[in-house]
């Protein structure tokens, strides 16, 4: 699943080194990739799980250097718990998204909220915090989730993507925190920035990343037409329609599949195409 080990220190440039976690899965792929910035003093972005490989051997890549910011892009659990024990460590400040925790019974295809992570500083769009000779730019992208930020690394010209692209595959928005109205809002945010590579939490590094965001909203695009030609064909129910669209599916996946039918549903309804509720949709009048 991955071409490098977890709990490695694995230099991508000279100011990005990566840590993979220990916690692969059908949903995280390899795992979650932690990211160091800097060189004589450090940022840390997206921490990972709270797992004692894995902080043992964040550990060991800081070297002892003074950590200026653990940064988070979101709140779920195998991207935030680690901040805890870390800054505990460090004594660096949490910096980032917001906090947020649903309760959401419904299937997933991602880790829970954290409901445990207390930031020391919420970032807006556009707020910058720096180091020597690094500097990192917010950049809000909701949709994945509502408190979803990447980090911009402006010397090199990278930015860290979190779940919102990954190198593996689409990311995943699950109403009711989900919503696929901003997501392809974020995802065209990305369209008209000049990132030269994305580095995500999950699966490699993307080294034409407009070119991949064309094709994610291209996907979607392909799937909300499905949506709506089925529909015209008489075919109302979620749990039908994910059947008809994702064909092959592996049935661990269907809930998760039935929730991303649902956000497209929302965002067509909110642009007066089609109306519904609960799992019985149709064109609108």
């Amino acid at each position: 699943m991955t071409e490098y080990p977890t709990g490695v220190a694995d230099r991508l440039d000279t100011l990005v080194v990566r840590v993979l976690a220990p916690n692969p899965s059908p949903y995280t792929y390899s795992g979650t990739q932690t990211y160091l910035i800097g060189t004589s003093d450090l940022a840390v972005i997206d921490p990972g799980p709270a797992d004692t490989e894995h902080l043992a051997a964040l550990t060991e890549a800081i070297a002892g250097r003074p950590v200026r910011a653990i940064l988070c892009t979101h709140t779920h659990r195998d991207h935030s718990p680690a901040a805890a024990p870390l800054r505990a460590a460090t004594g660096a400040p949490v910096i980032g998204c917001a906090p947020l925790t649903m309760q959401d019974a419904g299937p997933r295809a991602d880790a829970a909220f954290d409901a445990e992570y207390r930031p020391d500083r919420v970032l807006s769009h556009g707020e910058t915090l720096s180091g020597e000779g690094w500097t990192i730019e917010a950049v809000a992208t909701p949709g994945h989730t509502s408190n979803h930020l990447c980090f911009a690394l402006r010397e090199n010209g990278a930015l860290f993507t979190g779940d919102h692209v990954m190198g593996w595959s689409t990311s995943v928005v699950a109403p009711p925190d989900g919503d696929m109205t901003d997501y392809l809002a974020s995802l065209d945010l990305l369209m008209h920035r000049a990132d030269k590579v994305y580095y995500p939490a999950h699966g490699p590094q993307i080294d034409r990343p407009q070119r991949l965001v064309r094709g994610m909203i291209g996907h979607r695009r392909q799937r909300e037409g499905q949506i709506l030609r089925l529909l015209q064909e008489g075919v109302h129910r979620i749990p039908e329609l994910r059947a008809r669209m994702y064909v092959g599916l592996d049935p661990r996946l269907e809930g998760a599949a039935e929730r991303s039918v649902l956000a497209h549903l929302i965002d067509l309804m909110g642009r007066g195409i089609v109306a519904g509720e609960g799992e019985d949709w149709r064109m609108a009048a």
